[in-house]
């Protein structure tokens, strides 16, 4: 039986053009660091050029947020290229990895506010959380036999969440188009397809909806598990409360079905992204906002409250979420989003009136 064998150059004749890359791992890549890593292999087959793959086909414009530009297709994928991964990790995360433990805490009642937004401008949120499960490779380069057995694992340990949490679970080829507009699911975009995360579409994935619309639990998708909790008042504390439960029973689960969710010890949860290490935690609030769009200094403020603000559909509706997982506790990243969007709000409350902010600019960076 013959061997597989990858027919390449030399790192010197497939070293990619990065001159017009604006991700973190154009900016971080060298020939060298290209070099030392060219000839690594995982022991399921995932290679450098598969990790960078993600920034070469999505380089950037230089306008927008800075991506990571990159993926692991596997949890090795980390400690192998992990020259690489730590100094993504670290530009993206602003945060220096250490032999320290990340911290874990989710823990609600360590919350300060969060269930006191005004309801004039936070009209909603989200809690978001993924999740890898250990001995599977991530969605980019699982097959489509991982794939169904992470399936498998989902369905089991969800029958068991449903004794205390009543929903229902559906396989995606399954909904019709009225269901998949009702679940806002878009097909895979063209990057998606090329990068692979999207392979077999839409074979073996899933969503597992609660019957009283509190919790949606994505399977197979960009991760393996995605957890999202709604709510329609901006109560960022409801959201973190149901999904932080839930996460952990569902980690109960897997741990007993051998299966437990990954963790690395300097980094904490690891999944594909690098963007998402740490706690893979993302706390969204929807901001009704008039003024502080428009004001010279905005990008300088969300840069010191380390959130990102993105416009939706409406020309007033605005999305504010967190910009780091990494180097904060899943309480601390949510009481980031919480003081972040409370000063957002005193800040547009002064605009309204023609007052000035400069001095409710936070000072650190």
């Amino acid at each position: 039986m013959s061997q597989f064998r990858l027919k390449r150059g030399s790192p010197e004749d497939e070293f990619p053009d990065l001159s017009r890359n604006w991700t973190w791992m154009g900016r971080i890549l060298t020939r060298d660091m290209y070099s030392r890593q060219f000839n690594r292999c995982t022991h399921s087959g995932v290679v450098f050029d598969d990790v960078i793959r993600p920034g070469l086909e999505e380089p950037g414009d230089g306008s927008g947020p800075v991506s990571v530009g990159c993926v692991a297709g596997d949890a090795e994928s980390y400690i192998l290229f992990c020259d690489f991964f730590d100094r993504v990790i670290e530009a993206h995360h602003q945060h220096k990895i250490t032999s320290q433990t990340p911290e874990s805490d989710f823990n609600y009642n360590n919350l300060k506010g969060g269930d006191d937004l005004d309801g004039s401008y936070a009209v909603g949120c989200e809690v978001s959380v993924v999740r890898g499960v250990d001995d599977f490779c991530f969605p980019t380069h699982c097959s489509r036999g991982e794939r169904r057995q992470l399936l498998t694992l989902a369905r089991r340990a969800l029958q068991r969440l449903e004794e205390e949490l009543p929903g229902r679970f559906l396989l995606l080829e399954e909904l019709d188009q009225d269901q998949q507009r009702e679940l806002n699911l878009s097909p895979p975009s063209s990057a998606q397809q090329r990068i692979g995360v999207a392979r077999d579409w839409p074979d073996a994935r899933a969503v597992w909806l609660s019957d009283d619309g509190s919790l949606v639990v994505w399977v197979n998708m960009e991760d393996h598990l995605r957890l999202v909790s709604t709510q329609d008042d901006g109560n960022i504390v409801e959201a973190f409360k149901c999904n932080c439960t839930n996460l952990q029973k569902l980690g109960a689960y897997y741990r007993e079905f051998k299966h437990p969710f990954i963790w690395k010890q300097q980094l904490g949860w690891v999944m594909s992204s690098p963007a998402d290490v740490g706690t893979g935690l993302r706390v969204s609030v929807h901001l009704k906002l008039q003024h502080l769009p428009r004001h010279k200094r905005l990008q300088d403020i969300l840069k010191r409250l380390r959130i990102r603000l993105n416009k939706t559909e409406s020309s007033v509706l605005y999305l504010a979420s967190n910009t780091v997982t990494f180097g904060l506790s899943e309480v601390e990243v949510t009481q980031l989003v919480v003081d972040g969007v409370k000063l957002l709000i005193a800040m547009e409350k002064r605009l309204e009136v023609d007052r000035d902010i400069d001095e409710l600019v936070p000072t650190q960076k």
